[in-house]
């Protein structure tokens, strides 16, 4: 019985692990971040984003904002006045939970008109994620599988 608990003590921490590997963290921008050079669509183009993945804006607080916008009208039109969300730490992490497209613009007088928005569209979680940094998705699931199994030989 005791080395039955061991079993699915192991093939749970794997199912966790593998879990958190399927997240992935996009730095809007990439490397540039989220500023006004970026070519934010071609960015976008290049990424795959998967429900469970979040977005990181990374940009100088007080230069930009990140506002979420309710609409594509609104995104082409840089219409802010429709937001659903207004973020301004410089560090603001949008977590993707549910298939769609979302539009995003900075909310500093000008910027938006100037091209620094951008359209992301999640898809479920079935396909592979194009994470622009590492972190949680450094475990691949294969390891995770790979940790289970060192685990159960550990018991």
């Amino acid at each position: 019985m005791e080395r039955m608990c061991r079993v699915f003590l192991a093939l749970l921490l794997g199912a966790i692990f593998s879990k958190e590997a399927s997240a992935a963290q996009h730095v809007v921008g990439g490397s540039q971040g989220w500023v006004e050079s970026a070519d934010l669509s071609s960015w976008a183009s290049g990424e795959t984003f998967k429900v469970g993945d979040q977005l990181v804006f990374k940009y100088s607080s007080g230069l930009h904002s990140v506002v979420e916008l309710a609409s594509e009208s609104a995104y082409k039109n840089c219409d802010l006045g429709t937001s659903l969300n207004s973020m301004n730490t410089g560090n603001d992490v949008v977590k993707l939970d549910k298939p769609g497209t979302r539009y995003f613009a900075c909310g500093t007088s000008g910027h938006c008109d100037q091209g620094m928005k951008v359209k992301i569209t999640t898809v479920s979680g079935s396909a592979p994620s194009t994470p622009s940094t590492s972190g949680a998705s450094a475990i691949t699931p294969f390891a995770s599988i790979l940790v289970a199994i060192g685990l159960l030989y550990m018991l």
